[in-house]
């Protein structure tokens, strides 16, 4: 079936978070949610959402989503080709920050409508199989204060991951160390243990209390530096024994290589807001293959265990179940793995009534 793009509608919500994100940086405790319903002229429908981070956001993301969507109006739903007709159009503008987010939430829209209206699930309609990916706990132990820590982690680690994400940068070094060590002493061996700096150290701080935790048995050091200085991240990487992760904040696959190429990072990990929806992801696997680099996911699960089970270096699935209060048939963890769901497209079916409750003008 040839598809034809006819219009797009967009919905603001915004939902509660079944764990509020708690970083060095501030506090999130809603989610604010862009849901993107893409219609074609043969009746197939494709979905995706856009996480805007702050309710600010929605207002001009629905506007960018539904202008690029009126610019591709009555053309055959080809993604690949609808991605690069979009970027030209808006090549001196740039195509990152929120422009780059809509153009991702189209995009993910896109190969949905394509893989239903082939009637197989996405990761199918890419030339693979849904499969177990293992998922580890993104929103896990957040800045929160250190007595707290153990009996936050002991709760964390009955939920069955295989992986448990901590924030850090506080104050002092020490209460970094401190609360590594705490969690590390109520989790269970099996169960890996992941920190977060989320950008909060310079480089020369980020060396310095990355030492101190090298014999901490962390899993890997995430964004210990600003998300784009390569080569402050390389001079961690190389200091560090631990390994050291970016890439939730690649904004395209260009991006990407030119952090491979400085050696700014032992793994990376994906976004598919940021990095340009499936087609950016498509690139950025074949970038993370070719430099033998462990490919990790940064939310939207939804998509994200479709692009993992295709991707030849896939990793790690992010589980931050965001979009759970609007979804009708949400992701299932099943002994800490999470499998892509056998339905047409990406699987993503709105809960309408929940629409209705969370939405906002």
């Amino acid at each position: 079936m040839t598809l034809h793009v006819r219009d797009v509608e967009t919905r603001a919500v915004i939902v509660p978070m079944s764990r509020p994100i708690r970083t060095a940086s501030g506090t999130i405790s809603e989610a604010p949610l862009l849901l993107i319903d893409l219609r074609t002229d043969e009746g197939v429908t494709g979905r995706s959402y856009l996480f805007g981070y702050q309710s600010l956001t929605l207002a001009p993301l629905a506007e960018l989503v539904r202008s690029m969507a009126a610019m591709v109006k009555g053309q055959v739903l080809v993604p690949l080709e609808l991605d690069r007709a979009l970027r030209a159009r808006f090549a001196l503008l740039g195509t990152s920050g929120l422009t780059g987010m809509a153009l991702s939430g189209l995009d993910m829209a896109c190969w949905d409508a394509l893989a239903s209206a082939l009637g197989v699930p996405l990761a199918r309609a890419l030339g693979g199989a849904p499969r177990p990916v293992r998922a580890y706990l993104g929103n896990g132990i957040g800045v929160i204060p250190l007595a707290e820590i153990g009996d936050e982690t002991a709760k964390l680690a009955g939920e069955g991951l295989g992986a448990i994400k901590i924030r850090l940068g506080r104050p002092a070094l020490g209460e970094d160390v401190a609360a590594v060590d705490a969690a590390r002493r109520r989790m269970p061996d099996a169960v890996l243990l992941m920190a977060d700096f989320n950008q909060s150290q310079s480089v020369a701080e980020a060396i310095r209390r990355g030492e101190a935790l090298d014999d901490r048995g962390l899993f890997w050091i995430e964004e210990p530096v600003r998300a784009d200085d390569f080569r402050g991240c390389a001079s961690v990487a190389a200091a560090l024994d631990t390994p050291v992760q970016i890439g939730e904040n690649f904004t395209s696959p260009f991006e990407m290589h030119e952090a491979l190429r400085q050696g700014a990072s032992d793994f990376v990990m994906v976004d598919a807001q940021q990095i340009g929806g499936v087609t950016g992801w498509l690139r950025a696997a074949a970038l993370a293959h070719t430099f033998g680099k462990a490919l990790s996911s940064h939310l939207f699960q939804e998509v994200s265990a479709h692009l993992l089970a295709v991707t030849p270096t896939g990793e790690w699935l992010e589980y931050m179940n965001v979009a759970d209060p609007v979804l009708a048939e949400p992701l299932t963890l099943v002994d800490g793995m999470i499998t892509a769901p056998s339905r047409p497209g990406t699987g993503l079916t709105w809960d309408e009534a929940a629409v209705r409750r969370y939405r906002v003008s």
